[in-house]
């Protein structure tokens, strides 16, 4: 069984004060995906503790965004942003193949979507090509015959169930049709698998994302914007994918919730 967690850490080294490592510690995750890591390569190990190998895509503004990939068994091989100019230097994506003990490649993408903003053309125009460029580089690796996981903070609801006040953000980034485009794309058209919508394909949410202000976390009035998207075959061998939310709001060592999913390989 091969256990992957996904989350936005909101800074490793706030998660890592506020309880990161010890929800690592009794989740026992193989491999975990970070996102809005913020710091730099020379920290992230000693963050993480002892144990991993570590691969990081660090953005070249400081103290942004910065994906990253550790995992528990070896990593063969990892790319960042050579095969996209989209990528480069912007802290947004980092592969990391890991050493599975199959024939078949296992490929873990840790992707990090900006946020953009719907009274800003330039930024909405960056935010579409960056999937523009995901898009391809999918199927770039499933044309492989690889699995592949595609994880991370994609920074947009697909669908009403995906966050609770759906109607307030008609309009909204993070939820127009331009950018529910794509995840219609992914999963109706190339046969990408969202393993938690998947498994619960009628409720609203598991949401995985509540805003620090006012009362969003206590009434559960989020969104669901991080994701675990892999490909058919991959599909099949989860088992139990849920959302780890903290029990209570000062428990909390993120904005965002892991998303775990067990995976029978």
């Amino acid at each position: 069984m091969l256990r992957i967690a996904t989350v936005n850490v909101n800074g490793l080294r706030a998660a890592s004060r506020k309880g990161m490592n010890e929800w690592l510690a009794e989740t026992q995750p193989d491999v975990v995906t970070l996102q809005e890591v913020r710091a730099p390569d020379e920290l992230v190990a000693g963050l993480m503790g002892d144990g991993w190998h570590i691969v990081h895509a660090e953005c070249s503004v400081k103290g942004r965004a910065g994906v990253a990939v550790a995992s528990r068994l070896p990593i063969t091989d990892s790319r960042s942003g050579e095969h996209s100019v989209s990528f480069a230097d912007k802290g947004r994506w980092i592969e990391a193949d890991i050493k599975t003990g199959k024939r078949k490649t296992f490929t873990v993408i840790s992707a990090y979507a900006h946020t953009g903003d719907e009274t800003s053309p330039e930024k909405m125009k960056e935010k579409l090509a960056w999937f523009d460029a995901a898009t391809t580089r999918l199927t770039e690796l499933r044309d492989d015959g690889r699995h592949v996981a595609f994880t991370g903070d994609l920074n947009v609801a697909h669908r009403e169930a995906d966050l609770k006040n759906w109607k307030g953000n008609i309009g909204c980034a993070g939820f127009l049709p331009e950018e529910q485009a794509y995840f219609d794309n992914w999963f109706d058209e190339l046969g990408w698998v969202d393993v938690v919508r998947a498994a619960f394909p009628d409720d609203a949410g598991p949401y995985s994302w509540w805003s620090y202000r006012g009362k969003a976390f206590d009434n559960d009035a989020g969104w669901r914007i991080d994701y675990q998207i892999v490909n058919p075959q991959l599909a099949k061998l989860a088992t139990n994918p849920r959302v780890d939310r903290a029990p209570s709001y000062d428990t909390r060592w993120s904005d965002h919730a892991p998303v775990v999913v067990d995976y029978d390989i």
